[in-house]
Formats: C-alpha cells, sequence, structure tokens
C-alpha cells in the first residue's frame, strides 16, 4: 500500500493506493485547518495497518503543511516521507524553466499527461489560475492568472456594494442587476483570458496542443472554452502514482 498525496493552498487531498495503483480510499482536508488532532482522525480512518504502507508522496506547495504530515506520519511509520522535488525527475522529464520555482503540482500534472509525441496545455483551475506548456517529454513553463474564488472574494471584501456571489454559466454579456453584472465579468472575462492566453502560447511556440482541463471552477467553464478539451480531475493523482515508481 502506497500513501499519496497533493496539499494545495485550499485543499489537501490524500490517498491509499495499492500495489495495482488503485485507489482504495481517500480523505480531504482544508489546508489552513489542518492540526495534529484532525491528522490523528483522517489517517486512522484512511488507514487501518501503518504496517502495510510501503512509500509516502507528496506534491506540496504548502511548507508548513508538509511538515506537519510527514512529522504526524513518522511517529507512526519508519519509511521516508517524500516530497515531490526530492527525487530525481529528470528521468521523466525534461524541465525547461526554474526548477525551484515551478510548483510541484504542476510538475506532477505535467509528469501525468507526459508521452513521445503530443503537446499539452494544462489548464488548472485551483487558488491560481495556471496553463502549464509540455512539449513531448519536456515541462517548457507556464502563466499564473489570478484565481478565479481569490478574485471574486477580494471584489466583494473591497467593495461595500458587491455581495457575495456563487458563479454560474450565462448566455447573455449585459448585466442588468450588480449580481448578474459580477457574474457576466467574471465568466466572459475568464474565457476570454483563457482563449487569448491559449492562443497567445500557440503563437508563440508555433505548435499545435491538446488542451485538458481540471480543478474546481474546470466544470464551469469547459464548454465555454473555444479549445477543443479534455477534463481530468485526476491528472494530479495519476501523475503521483507515476512519480511513486521513482521510490525504491
Amino acid at each position: 500500500m502506497y500513501i499519496l498525496g497533493d496539499i494545495g493552498n485550499s485543499e489537501t487531498k490524500v490517498y491509499l493506493i495499492n500495489s495495482k495503483s488503485k485507489i482504495i480510499k481517500n480523505i480531504s482536508l482544508t489546508t489552513k485547518k489542518i492540526s495534529k488532532e484532525i491528522l490523528n482522525q483522517k489517517f486512522r480512518y484512511l488507514v487501518k495497518d501503518f504496517k502495510s504502507i510501503k512509500k509516502i508522496l507528496f506534491c506540496s506547495v504548502v511548507p508548513k503543511s508538509f511538515d506537519l504530515i510527514k512529522k504526524f506520519l513518522s511517529k507512526n511509520l519508519k519509511i521516508k516521507c517524500y516530497e515531490v522535488k526530492e527525487l530525481k525527475l529528470g528521468s521523466l522529464i525534461n524541465i525547461k524553466a526554474n526548477f525551484k520555482q515551478v510548483g510541484s503540482d504542476r510538475l506532477t500534472n505535467a509528469i501525468s499527461l507526459l508521452n513521445n509525441k503530443d503537446n499539452f496545455i494544462i489548464l488548472d483551475f485551483g487558488t491560481a489560475t495556471t496553463f502549464d506548456i509540455v512539449t513531448q517529454k519536456s515541462y517548457r513553463g507556464g502563466i499564473i492568472a489570478p484565481g478565479i474564488k481569490i478574485s471574486l472574494n477580494t471584489l466583494s471584501d473591497k467593495a461595500t456594494l458587491i455581495p457575495q456571489i456563487n458563479l454560474k454559466q450565462i448566455k447573455k454579456v449585459i448585466g442588468k442587476d450588480t449580481i448578474s453584472a459580477v457574474r457576466s465579468g467574471f465568466f466572459w472575462g475568464y474565457a476570454g483570458l483563457i482563449d487569448n492566453i491559449i492562443n497567445l502560447i500557440k503563437k508563440e511556440t508555433g505548435k499545435s496542443f491538446k488542451l485538458v482541463i481540471t480543478g474546481g471552477f474546470s466544470d464551469l467553464f469547459k464548454n465555454s472554452i473555444k479549445t477543443k478539451l479534455k477534463q481530468n480531475k485526476d491528472i494530479t493523482i495519476n501523475g503521483l502514482i507515476k512519480i511513486s515508481k521513482l521510490i525504491k
């Protein structure tokens, strides 16, 4: 059995994986609320027999939370708890960007899709809205745009007359009240941002790409993006499964 996890700014997901790379169980935690008590409760549900665990691997963009989980697991297990960037990823992917500054989650997603023939743009609707460019077996870099939820919450916090708003798919552009106007601005604004950035990537590289989208708001935008796409909500765990094979 393996423990594989994705520690994001907003949410942490942890999976119990068997030797055939199948998900047995998974848990979800709010990253900011991770504590010894919560970890004890959640991991007791996830793992019945800690002695059965042979590998532990996380991709993390929140070092403090990873350290908490690592310390908790070290008390129950004698095997090392790895973070993705501690491993020799060069055997899986050629990284043509600043390795220290690229998020582990983004490299994990890239490795998930790697093959010898296709180019990919990975669009992840997370805390930030990120675009990652993969050409055959190389990670080329990417784009980080403001996250939708953070931007929406910031607007509501800073503008007294704008309430908290849930985004939804809309057809009309012109709003007739504050809520519909904000929804239009965010929905069509981000749809335009996405299409424009994809076109600029194609122009700059002179290459064609397959677009893969993931993350919380991918459902909202999957029908409004002009480029043909595939939605893959398991991209990160699939990447972690691939990378875990580096642990001997």
